[in-house]
Formats: structure tokens, sequence, C-alpha cells
């Protein structure tokens, strides 16, 4: 058998690596079945030279990252110094567990599948340290100090291992009690079989975490092809709307009367939602395992299949209510829309149809070839935590669409709500696609077949590329999403679950790392009457996302919800994915006692910062029982410019380097250089929001930053444009925003006079700490601020 040239530079192997080569496989077998590959390392190491192995450790950047390599491990250099691991085994199977070396005396993250919809973080300093199911791996390294160049620099670089998709496999990482990281292989289909694996894991480097997992992300989507990062996708127009979600408002107990008094209240309150979410309850759905009039069942109805593409009985016209508000679908959705201004109205369904899939046998269903199949779950969602839908599912088993027919299904469910004047979709229960690749060339095939389908019906019906991903979190649905803009990124918000409120937020952040380069993180409901409401309202600020409550009939908090929503129902939406800052990536916000979380954002030419106490009201999932999360009354923690990462993007060219700061539960401004920080000390439960407005220098010695609306949470959002001119020998500075409500400014002169529109306006300037205010009139949408200096 002969080795060719694109074979061998398709391997890259190190200069000691041996490996057993299947009998079938198109090499030479020496020594054994060994076969060792010196002199076409030293060849490959002209494409990667700072990311090698030598003498069973690689190195990258100098950095020792993993130690005694096994010699079955493949390196395969990728582009712009990054790395692909893979390995090779002498059996083919459809699963393995690769051992690819020690990880020790690092700070390390690692998102990880708590159970088999969600991700949460966890923190660690060892290979033993990183669950199952780790879908991101980013390690903190320091230069070292044997006289390199790197050895002066003062900052540390980060390392980051993203298992992926290779070929119809689907790679996660994971430690051992001996610190060794591993990655585990698998397809999903005991059918589906492979002993090579070239590009299982992608490593790369910098001294950006941020930036170094956005490069990252783009080498994989060119590599790869199956997905398209954020930024290059559609974005859904219910971004930036309010919005209400029937949910935690109903729950099953949905009717089209509740949703109109639900609407009506926000309306009335002056926070109208221009987005509706009818979550689950609207479909028809049967379920065996839940008689009528028998006391119900734990998790029954996740037996339900649907029997029909359209609504149910309580929404057709042929069952209108006592107020002869149910004239049908349409109808009513068409009333609802005139009558409350509503944009966008969304439905809920599974991405199987239902929790049970859709019925086999039922007479409106049966063309969709559905199968009974009962959900297998992979060892390593099972070495986590158990969930409750998904032991229901396995149990009760669920109905899949024929993948000849899912086509057919999306495009009848989603052209039939288009004719019902519904806009959009939310999808929920996605990954149970991984449960059921047996026989369907496993999990990363179907998976790859259903969303294919799914996106090609939604930019068919919904032009505005309307849809909502939910428990999808998994890389099989992620790296398939070449169209979706928006997925869940954390567990349900549960208003009833007292220790689940700072766990859900800290999730959300630290999840948003990477599913923020791939889709815009979704933050879920939540109650605008509870004892955490701030916490999440503040969050959500932050958050770059739609912003959306699940309030109960007239339980709003009407002055919570102004800080966030404008009256004309749209809200300020952030630039990016809030994240927590560089100096919480590396720390537990909810166990380690002492810990604050703070997430950075920018809009066009603010930044926002806010911090948020975790600490003490929860405990992670899966921690050993020695973790505890006690706290002090009070934590403290530091505050600075330089926490808002790219502030130079937004910071214009005349920046001097200082920033005005102000902080919203205060009301106070202050100037601060971009380098100092002030402490912030909060209770459990408490949060604080700072706006970090860099100052620029303009002529006759003009310093001014723009706050914003300083009665919304992210006040720099309502500024669009700022520009300056000369008028008369006077400086005019020229501000756009909407919004109505107090605008506030940094100022290091009292303006001349200021005019509104082209109208002079009254506005009030402190010689103490700078601050220029004005008031914004009610029923001005948008405005326009000249300032003569």
């Amino acid at each position: 058998m002969e080795m060719n040239c694109s074979t061998v530079n398709s391997l890259h192997l190190k200069p000691s690596l041996a490996f057993v080569l299947p009998s079938k496989s198109n090499g030479i077998i020496l020594n054994n079945g060994r076969l060792r590959f010196r002199e076409l390392w030293k060849h490959s190491m002209s494409q990667a030279t700072k990311a090698f192995i030598k003498d069973g450790a690689l190195r990258i950047n100098g950095r020792e990252a993993l130690l005694s390599v096994p010699e079955n491990v493949v390196v395969k250099p990728s582009s712009n110094e990054s790395l692909f691991l893979g390995a090779v085994s002498p059996e083919a199977s459809s699963r393995h567990v690769f051992k690819l070396g020690v990880v020790k005396d690092f700070k390390l993250l690692s998102l990880f599948r708590f159970n088999i919809w969600w991700m949460i973080p966890r923190i660690g300093r060892s290979g033993s340290d990183i669950p199952t199911e780790t879908q991101l791996l980013l390690l903190e390294a320091k230069f070292n100090g044997d006289g390199s160049p790197q050895a002066n620099k003062p900052l540390p670089f980060y390392i980051l291992f993203l298992p992926v998709l290779d070929g119809q496999f689907r790679s996660s990482l994971q430690g051992n009690s001996s610190n060794e990281l591993e990655f585990c292989i698998e397809s999903g289909d005991p059918s589906v079989k492979s002993s090579k694996f070239l590009e299982a894991v992608l490593v790369n480097y910098g001294e950006d975490p941020y930036g170094l997992v956005k490069e990252s992300i783009k080498i994989l989507q060119e590599r790869k092809g199956t997905f398209l990062p954020r930024e290059n996708k559609q974005m859904p127009g219910m971004l930036d709307w309010f919005g209400w979600c029937t949910w935690d408002a109903f729950y099953h107990d949905l009717s089209p009367q509740g949703i109109r008094e639900g609407l009506r209240g926000l309306s009335e309150g002056g926070t109208p939602a221009k987005f509706l979410i009818i979550d689950d309850g609207w479909q028809d759905v049967a379920n065996e395992f839940q008689k009528e009039g028998e006391p119900v069942v734990e998790g029954s109805y996740f037996g339900g299949r649907l029997v029909g593409i359209r609504e149910n009985s309580k929404f057709r016209s042929d069952n209108p209510t006592s107020e002869g508000t149910s004239n049908g679908l349409k109808d009513f959705i068409t009333s609802i829309k005139e009558t409350f201004g509503v944009k966008y109205v969304y439905v809920w369904h599974a991405l199987m149809g239902y929790w049970g899939g859709v019925h086999p046998n039922a007479p409106e269903t049966r063309k969709y070839n559905s199968k009974l199949l009962y959900p297998k779950q992979s060892p390593g969602n099972l070495a986590n935590s158990r969930d409750l839908a998904m032991d229901c599912m396995e149990k009760y088993g669920v109905a899949m669409i024929d993948p000849n027919r899912v086509d057919e299904f999306y495009d009848d469910l989603h052209a039939y709500l288009v004719s019902q004047n519904i806009d959009g979709v939310k999808v929920d229960v996605q990954n149970i696609l991984e449960t059921l690749g047996t026989g369907y060339g496993g999990r990363v095939s179907l998976t790859h077949r259903f969303q294919e389908a799914l996106e090609k019906s939604i930019s068919k019906n919904f032009p505005d590329n309307s849809i909502i991903c939910c428990m999808g979190q998994s890389t099989d649905s992620i790296y398939s999403s070449k169209f979706s803009a928006v997925t869940r990124a954390s567990d349900d918000y549960m208003p009833k679950n007292l220790t689940s409120q700072t766990l859900h937020v800290a999730s959300v952040a630290f999840n948003s790392i990477f599913l923020g380069e791939v889709l815009v993180p979704d933050w879920d409901m939540f109650y605008s009457v509870h004892y955490a409401a701030e916490f999440h309202a503040k969050a959500r600020a932050l958050g770059g996302c739609g912003i959306y409550v699940s309030d109960k009939i007239n339980e709003h908090d009407f002055d919570l919800l102004k800080k966030l929503v404008l009256p004309d129902g749209s809200i300020l939406r952030a630039k990016y994915p809030g994240r927590p800052t560089r100096d919480c990536l590396f720390s537990d916000p909810i166990t380690d006692g002492k810990s604050l979380l703070k997430v950075w954002n920018l809009n066009k030419f603010t930044g926002i910062l806010g911090a948020f106490n975790c600490q003490g009201a929860g405990t992670w999932p899966g921690l050993s029982s020695n973790q505890s999360n006690s706290s002090p009354e009070f934590i403290t923690g530091e505050v600075s410019p330089n926490d808002i990462e790219y502030l130079d993007e937004v910071a214009g060219n005349n920046w001097i380097g200082d920033c005005a700061i102000y902080s919203f539960d205060s009301g106070s401004l202050s100037r601060l250089p971009k380098n100092e920080s002030f402490g912030v000390t909060l209770k459990a439960l408490q949060c604080e929001v700072f706006t970090i407005s860099p100052v620029q220098v303009y002529e006759k010695n003009v310093e001014f930053a723009p706050i914003g609306l300083i009665q919304m949470y992210n006040s720099g959002g309502a500024v669009d444009n700022i520009d300056f001119s000369n008028k008369n020998s006077d400086l005019v500075l020229h501000i756009e925003g909407r919004g109505s409500g107090t605008f506030g400014a940094y100022s290091s002169r009292k303006p001349e006079c200021c005019t509104l529109n082209s109208k002079q306006v009254e506005f009030k300037f402190s010689i103490v700490d700078k601050f220029l205010t004005l008031n914004i009139p009610a029923g001005l949408h948008f405005w326009a601020l000249d300032m003569f200096f």
C-alpha cells in the first residue's frame, strides 16, 4: 500500500507520535504496526511554529498546555496558528473516549451541559475539574519567565479548546481523576463507526479572550461550513421591542380572553407589549397518558402528541367564549394587533411538533409517517443531572417525524400560521434529536437534516427570520445553525424556585461567551413583580437581547418596566451579548463567597456595566457536597472603565482617556481615568448598573460625555448620534436620540443655551459634578439636541 502526500499532510504528526493503523487504512505498517513520522513532523513545523507537541507536551505560545500527550493523538494545523486535535484508535466504534494529556496549574473555565438541554459554567484549576459534556474550555496562561520575548509582557494569554463536529461525529471534552483532559466523540448510531478523527477539537490562543472565541468561531465556520456566526445573520425585528410571553402567566390554562386582558393591562400601564409569544397551550394535542377527570400525573403532558397543525378548540371559531372574543385564530390575532398595536406574534411549538412528537395515526398527521421511538441519552449526559422532561420522554416515547417528510411538516405548519397572521415561532426541545439518531445516520446527520428543513421553512414563510430556538444548547444544534439568529441561553426562568434566580443570571452571562458568537442569547422571560425582579431586569438591560416578561394579569411593576421600556414599546438594546468582565472569567460568582459578577456591554457611544451579588442564594447543580453557598452579608468588588472591552470602538478620535460614570441607583455622576477603579459593595441579590461614557475634548476646551436617558437602566442606548460644528464662532454639539424622560450628560462647561428640535429649552447644570440635565417631553419618540458653547 502507498501513503500519498495528501494523506501525510493531513496528519501533521508530532516527532514521537505513533499510532496503530487499522488493517484497511491507507498507510504503511512498520514496527509491529506502529509508524513514526519524525521527518513529516519537521516538515509540518513551518505551518505551526507556536503550537506543537514536543517531548510529550503540547506547547501553545511557549506554554505547556497539555502534558503526557498520548502517542495516538493527532495534530493538524489550521489557520492563524490554531490547530485541530484528534486521535486514532485500533478499532472502529460509534463512540470513543480519547485522552489528550494532563491539564494542571491553570485557571480554567468550562461551559458544560449539566443536563441534556442546558449549559452552565464551572470554574477549576486542573483536569479533574472539567465536567463531562464540556463544550468550551478556556485556560488562563501566564507567559514563561524563560528570557523569551513573551516573558516581559504584563498580560496573560488565553488558550481555547472547542470540541466540534467531525463529519458524522460530535465531540465533547471531559476530565478525569488523573487530571487528564479527554475528548469523547460519538455518532449516536451504533452503525456509524470510525477509528480516525482528525478534526475533533479546535485549539487556539490569544491575549483577548472574547476576540479569541470570535476568531475561533470564524475559523470553524470557514472550515466546517455547517453554520454561520451571529454577525452574518439577519436579526428578527422583535428583538428591539418589549414583549410578553404567556407561559408563566397562564402555563397551560391559556385562553384568548386571558391574552387580551394581559395585553390590555400592559398597554394601559404605559409599557405596551409590541411582541407576544403564545406559548405552550394553543395546539391540538392528544395525550393517552393523562385521562380527563383523573388526577394529574406529574410530567404526563410530556407524552402529548400533536394531532393537527391547527389551533385547539379554545382558539377556534366554533368555540367562542361567553364574551364572544374568539372568532378563530386569525380574527383573534388580527384583533389584538389592531387593538393593542402588537407588531409581532410568535407561537410556541416543539421541534418535533410537540413534546411527544406528531401522532402517527391521527387523520391529519398520518401523512408525516411518524415513528414512535424511545430516546436514549449518551453516557456523557447521564454522568451529569437527570431531567424530568427527558425522563418522561424516555418513558412515553417520541413520535419522530419521518426525516423525508420533515420539510413538508414544517412548511405545512408555518404556512398555516402565516395564514392566521402569525409572525414567527419559538421552537423548543431541539436537543431531542441527539437521542434519536440510531438508524438515521446518527445525531449530527439527523440534526443537520431537521435544522436545514426548519430554517428552509422559516426563510420561506417568515422573511423576518422570526424564530427563537430553545433547548438547543448542544453543539449538534449550535453548529447546525446557518440562519437562526436567537437562542435561549439558560435553563428556564423559574419564579417559584428561590435558589435559581442568581444561577439564571450567571448562567446566561457565562454561556454568552460561547453562544453569543453564533446567536443572540435570549435571557428568557421574568416577572416584574417578584423579589428578584430588579436583578433580572438590570441583567436584561445589559444583555443585548430581547426583553419580555411573563407577568400574570394585572400584576405589573410599571415603575420597574419603565426603566426598560420606552412609551412606544421599544427598548434600548445594547450592541453585543452581555458577558462577564475579564476579571470575572475564572471566579465563581455563585459559591466562592467573595466574587461579584460583573457584566459588560456597549452602545453606540457609551459602555454599560452591571455588578451583581449572586453569592449565597443558590448552588450550582452537580457540585460536590463540600461546596458551600454561604457568604458574608455584603460582597465588595472593584469597578473600572477598563472593565468595558472595546470601549475605544465608541470613544471617538477626541477621547482623552477619562470617562464619565453614572450610577443608576444613586443618580450620581463622577469622572475617572480609564485605568482607575472604585469599590462597590452589594448584599445578596443586589445589583447596580453604571453607564460609562468616554470624555471627548472639543474646541473651546469643552469636555463632554453623553449619559443618555438617566431614568433608563441602559441610559446610553438612547443616544443614536453625536456630531459637532461651528456656528457664528460657537461650538455646537448635536445629539440625536430617542425616547422621553430626563437626558443627562457630563460637560466641563455650562452651555450658553440648548435647543430641542430647534426650540430653546431650559436645562440644569451642576457646577460641582458637571452634570447637565434637561427634559425630553413625553410623546417625542425621536429628538435632536443642540448645545451651544
